[in-house]
């Protein structure tokens, strides 16, 4: 097997890779390359080769390598955006006319809209997100390419613009809610006919359905049309038969976009698939893969070839290759994951060496070993880039027959490995480690509770699993050390619990709790991060390229907007060259029209800071901070805003260090089943290994200059590849993290929606103008108390105190307090909420102080008589004359 997987990195059976696709793109005239310019000069032949050249130019466009910039014209993205600022420089676009634009002004970014119709541009540049209002977006939607035309910055150093093109159309579908229009139109003039209302929020308008593109079949099953639940409470379809427009209304769709929107032109498009109801079984899941636009069907050829991958294994490997591989049989190497897990993916072993240290073995399956480099399963996996988990199914990276088969460390059951052997002392500190090919038979599979359930001395734990009681004793002995160095070094560690959604045996809700994190899985969490972390520093000393896991410096605004935030509970991170709060006042007014800041000369502005270009923060910092709240009331919020204030972990080619774990180099190793990263890690691991690096680092050898050792080997992966790769699965990461996410939402949803009235116990998150953020007791759920539903007092919000009191009784709620709630609304279209406190007793609710209500009219006389008894009121200026009645201050008529 190691000659397939070196014959299929130097030649491999797909036609041509990306690499060859895009340096014949580069080379052709303009940067512009045409679909039968690409077929002549890859040399295609038969027309299979040629359908696969059009579907590796589709994923190539799809994420982003390229750019379709005619019917059979493609493009590489640099290229595209600087000739389309050429053209638009030149012939002057209708969005430029009538202002200044020149090239300069001109930039290309990825749209990001939000709920309330403005957008964000980001751009490849480190200057920030362009801010993009609503009336200057040009019909751009969700995710496009877009050309922006930035305007002068404002005072602050804001950046905003206007869309002058759509480069690229990202999403070319759209689910929603599909309408039968009864009367002609929905609200807007322009739109008349059938419908589809957008179930994404960041969509505000509807795709028009023209007649004849709403009629669908109903597919295999009529189960994929409504699901099980639905057929016994609704009508069954007939399974093949044509739906019509009225069976299909108000049932989720997924539209295809025929006609994108103009000016003054909607939307067209037509229906290719029908979803559901979006309250029957099963539906939010595929709502929510569709609306992320997420790969959830593996192609005929891909299934194949993993199936023939998986025939392969240690039984199918020579004998020359078994004794090139390090046998760690017989060992009482273990699997330690949750209790519905089936891809397993790693196995640990710890134990005690002579002089006193731990060797700390992780075992990784060697996935590399059967997803071969430009293969069609390896072209569907760049193209996932990562799997995806929900409460109730997971959208694996890989077909079945490797993630839970052929490549999950089963027990009982000889598997491929790539290992990372380390030794530690007793202080947590990596004295030396070594990188190996191996072949291992896992002896036990593990779960978290069963560990806890040891590690907390439970009898028939202890009895069941007598012969691993000792190593798990020393996994949890050496994961304390590792965890103490961590915090020594000031890695931060954010313990925020997530909503974990149980279901009964038939799949239905029963309860939202929170998830807890014991030592069971801390351990593993601690041996990941100390193997990731040795196999990052391993790559760098080789001196070849890699992809790394990097998480930057914070931003200094958002480290500035979080000190005043904190400060208001008595918190400080204690950083040191903090700005000062600057007003802009009258005598700002040259300076802010020097700068180009929009808005009326003379206005007293909002507080702004002198930010920085750098401000002197640590992870230590941090730390520190963490520890001081723990167990507060505020914790919670702080512990959520200082995660805010930090920067998104993400892939790159460059090693910037981790600010978070407190790590010169860090990088993905141990997942290479449902990440994509840690597949090219393992690529790049086994190529060094074959040519001869040398497997072993040590304390001294990982500060040696990367340039001085093993500069003549071949780069495993090339640079141009790394940078792209890193940059396609940084941004599938945060799709599939917005996609749990939202579909939580959904669950949440759906299990309270049969709840609206009812009163729960629950806790004051936060205080905020709008009202207060709970959290129900019982359950892990949130929502909003609105200000205008506490209807005892005229309560106001007091910003420093972070707490919302009445003016009269001098009731205060604040943060970390028990109240009683009813849940009073649900806002389905945005997933929100809605409670109204029940009213408390005095003894519930902190008074300040206790005064007779006043009405505003009592009020208001009392303040007249008490000016008119003032004997400044009627007295002259200093002139001797009575005062003039100021101009404008009348009577407004």
């Amino acid at each position: 097997m190691r000659a397939a997987y070196s014959a299929c990195v130097s030649g491999h059976p797909y036609p041509h890779t990306d690499r060859d696709v895009l340096r014949h793109v580069q080379r052709a005239p303009g940067g512009r390359a045409g679909y039968k310019q690409l077929v002549r000069e890859l040399g295609m032949g038969g027309g299979r080769e040629r359908r696969l050249l059009l579907e590796q130019l589709a994923r190539m466009t799809a994420r982003g390598a390229l750019v379709k910039v005619d019917r059979d014209m493609w493009s590489l993205p640099d290229a595209a955006t600087e000739r389309v600022k050429s053209d638009t420089g030149r012939r002057g676009d209708a969005a430029l006319r009538g202002r200044s634009a020149t090239r300069e002004n001109l930039v290309a970014g990825k749209l990001d809209l939000h709920r309330d119709g403005f957008g964000f541009v980001r751009t490849k540049d480190s200057g920030g997100d362009l801010f993009i209002p609503p009336n200057e977006l040009n019909s751009a939607m969700q995710g496009d390419e877009v050309l922006v035309d930035e305007a002068p910055p404002t005072h602050d150093g804001r950046r905003s613009g206007r869309i002058v093109r759509v480069l690229t159309r990202k999403n070319p579908t759209v689910v929603g809610i599909f309408h039968v229009a009864r009367g002609g139109r929905y609200g807007d003039p322009l739109l008349r006919g059938n419908y589809v209302k957008p179930l994404d929020e960041r969509m505000s308008q509807p795709v028009l359905i023209p007649p004849g593109a709403e009629v669908v079949r109903a597919g295999v099953s009529t189960d994929r049309v409504l699901g099980d639940e639905a057929r016994a409470q609704q009508r069954a379809l007939p399974i093949g038969e044509v739906l019509t427009a009225e069976e299909m209304d108000g049932l989720a769709v997924d539209v295809e976009i025929t006609d994108f929107p103009g000016v003054a032109r909607p939307a067209k498009g037509r229906i290719i698939e029908v979803l559901g109801d979006a309250d029957a079984f099963g539906v939010d899941v595929e709502i929510v893969i569709r609306k992320h636009h997420l790969p959830h069907t593996f192609p005929a050829e891909v299934l194949a070839e993993a199936k023939d991958r998986a025939s392969y294994n240690v039984a199918s490997l020579r004998d020359d290759e078994v004794t090139e591989r390090e046998d760690f049989r017989g060992l009482p190497i273990v699997t330690i994951d949750g209790e519905t897990a089936k891809d397993f993916d790693d196995a640990v072993m710890v134990r005690d060496l002579p002089d006193g240290t731990y060797e700390l073995q992780v075992h990784i399956a060697d996935v590399a070993e059967y997803v071969l480099p430009g293969t069609a399963l390896d072209l569907e996996a760049r193209l996932r880039g990562n799997s995806v988990y929900f409460p109730d199914r997971a959208i694996p990276m890989l077909p079945q027959e490797l993630s839970t088969g052929e490549c999950s460390l089963r027990p009982d059951e000889d598997r491929l490995v790539l290992s990372c052997i380390m030794q530690i002392d007793a202080r947590g500190e990596v004295l030396g480690y070594r990188v190996c090919e191996g072949i291992i038979r896992s002896a036990r599979r593990m779960t978290y509770t069963n560990v806890q359930r040891v590690l907390d001395g439970d009898p028939a734990a202890l009895e069941e699993y007598m012969e691993f009681v000792p190593e798990f004793d020393r996994m949890y002995g050496l994961a304390l050390k590792l965890n103490g160095k961590r915090k020594r070094r000031g890695s931060i560690d954010f313990d925020l619990p997530e909503p974990v959604i149980q279901f009964d045996a038939l799949g239905a809700m029963t309860g939202i709790v929170r998830s807890g994190r014991a030592w069971s899985n801390r351990l593993i969490e601690e041996f990941m991060l100390c193997a990731n972390e040795c196999v990052a520093r391993w790559i760098e000393s080789q001196g070849v390229p890699g992809i790394y896991r990097i998480h930057e410096m914070p931003d200094p605004k958002r480290i500035v907007e979080f000190e005043d935030t904190a400060a208001g509970f008595g918190y400080t991170l204690g950083v040191g060259n903090l700005p000062v709060k600057k007003i802009q006042m009258k005598g700002d007014r040259r300076e802010q029209q020097r700068r180009g800041a929009r808005g009326q000369s003379g206005v007293r502005r909002a507080p702004t800071h002198e930010i920085v270009e750098q401000i002197n923060v640590t992870p230590q910092m941090y730390q520190r901070l963490t520890e001081k709240i723990a167990g507060k009331p505020e914790e919670r919020i702080l512990a959520y805003l200082m995660l805010r204030s930090l920067k998104q972990a993400r892939y790159s080619e460059k090693n910037e260090g981790h600010f978070a774990l407190a790590a010169p180099a860090y990088t993905h190793f141990t997942s290479p089943i449902r990440r994509y990263p840690d597949l090219i890690v393992h690529r790049i691991l086994k190529t060094l290994l074959h040519e001869g690096a040398d497997p072993e680092g040590t304390a001294e050898s990982d500060v040696t200059p990367p340039q001085t050792r093993h500069t003549e080997l071949e780069p495993p992966v090339p640079l141009n590849e790394i940078a792209a790769i890193a940059q396609e699965t940084s941004e599938s990461e945060r799709r599939a993290a917005d996609a749990e996410r939202e579909l939580i939402e959904w669950k949440k949803i759906k299990f309270m929606q049969d709840r609206v009235g009812e009163d729960f116990d629950a806790m004051i998150l936060s205080a905020t103008k709008y009202g207060l953020f709970v959290e129900l007791h019982d359950l892990y759920v949130e929502g909003l108390v609105p200000l205008h539903t506490l209807t005892d007092d005229r309560y106001t919000f007091r910003e420093q105190q972070r707490e919302i009191c009445g003016e009269h009784t001098g009731r205060c709620y604040r943060l970390g307090m028990k109240v009683r709630v009813l849940l009073d609304r649900i806002d389905r279209s945005q997933r929100k909420l809605q409670f109204a406190i029940l009213p408390p007793t005095d003894e519930e609710v902190p008074v300040e102080k206790k005064r007779p209500f006043r009405s505003k009219t009592l009020v208001k006389k009392e303040k007249v008589a008490r000016k008119a008894a003032s004997p400044r009121h009627s007295s002259p200026d200093r002139s001797g004359k009575p005062k003039k009645k100021p101009k404008g201050k009348g009577k407004r008529r």
